[in-house]
């Protein structure tokens, strides 16, 4: 059996090498050059990432490629970054880094070579059901669990996939980096989006978008009655509570964002919580939607502890869900993801 190991230069993915080999595949290490980050020596697709994702390989007796991507990644990752907040959307740009390059280009990649599996380090596991079926099911530590990030995945490319940490915690991992030597077992884990080391949204936008979205406009109240001026939508999200400015004698939050019209909404709180959310672009692990509603636990966001709710499937990709209690701030451009239990039924993208 072969295996192509993304190494990210990382402790997860290092480790993830490490028991792969450890599991009798014949492996081969990987680096996905993405960006370059003039702005920082360390980081994520910085020169000592790739150094350290080599210096492991090499101690591991396995060769090692760099595989520049990074036309595909502007294209499939940064642009649409920039065009969602020029329409009003907030991304999530590690999901389509996951489903265009990690488990796209490398999975080709992968076939192209011969490999039978391509791993990563992430916290995940996977499990095939009594019917044949590929489970996506979550990591064993909750507080490292990515299976959030995952529900793009295929059938066929979860066949074809291997999670080595899904039954570790990150101490664990350390440990075993430690043990073996490897450089990079104490290293921070990565924080921050690639391209957006400074946090600076705006700035990467008006950079790689079309210029929409950037003059400024009209805040108006729920009525749609103007009570001040904006700065570009590109600077807003719904539930944002900073940078608002202060003249509004009481905490004010963005509750809508309307391109068309160049205006934001602002209201209160309460004003942002929602029981009904639509999702479209939707992906059922198994392969097919459920015939007839189901009930499920979802969440909205990466960090949102999961709550009940009933998921109508419509056809197209297309789900309505329905919460048991009003969720805060559903925000288009980012994902609702399914779950039975520990497995992963789905998601799609917030509309």
């Amino acid at each position: 059996m072969k295996a192509l190991i993304a190494m990210s230069g990382g402790v997860d993915s290092s480790v993830a090498a490490l028991l792969t080999k450890e599991q009798g595949y014949d492996c081969i290490g990987c680096t996905m050059k993405l960006w370059d980050s003039p702005e920082a020596d360390s980081g994520c697709c910085s020169l000592d990432d790739t150094e350290d994702a080599k210096s492991v390989a090499y101690r591991l007796g396995m060769p090692f490629y760099a595989f520049n991507y990074k036309g595909e990644f502007r294209a499939n990752v940064i642009c649409p970054f920039a065009s969602d907040y020029e329409h009003g959307r907030t991304p999530n740009p590690c999901i389509e880094c996951n489903r265009f390059l990690k488990f796209g280009k490398l999975f080709e990649r992968a076939q192209v070579l011969g490999c039978d599996k391509i791993v990563t380090g992430h916290y995940a596991r996977i499990e095939q059901a009594p019917d044949g079926t590929y489970l996506l099911k979550k990591g064993l530590d909750p507080s490292k669990d990515q299976s959030y990030v995952l529900h793009c995945l295929t059938q066929e490319q979860l066949a074809h996939t291997y999670f080595p940490l899904g039954e570790l915690t990150k101490d664990a991992v350390r440990k075993i980096a430690a043990e073996h030597g490897f450089v990079n077992a104490a290293k921070p884990d990565s924080q921050d989006i690639c391209f957006v080391p400074d946090g600076d949204y705006a700035k990467v936008v008006q950079e790689y978008g079309s210029g929409e979205g950037t003059e400024p406009g009209a805040f108006v109240d729920l009525d749609g009655k103007p009570i001040g001026t904006h700065q570009g939508i590109i600077h807003y999200t719904i539930g944002q509570r900073k940078g608002l400015g202060n003249t509004w004698g009481r905490p004010v939050f963005v509750c809508g964002i309307d391109p068309a019209a160049n205006t934001v909404t602002l209201g209160d709180s309460k004003d942002l919580f929602r029981r009904e959310v639509h999702v479209a672009e939707f992906n059922w692990i198994a392969g097919k939607a459920p015939e007839g509603e189901i009930r499920c636990t979802a969440k909205l966001r990466y960090r949102q502890t999961e709550q009940p709710a009933t998921a109508r499937p419509e056809g197209a990709g297309r789900v309505t869900l329905v919460f048991d209690e009003p969720q805060r701030a559903p925000t288009p451009g980012q994902y609702a993801v399914l779950y039975d239990g520990d497995v992963v039924l789905g998601g799609g993208r917030i509309k």
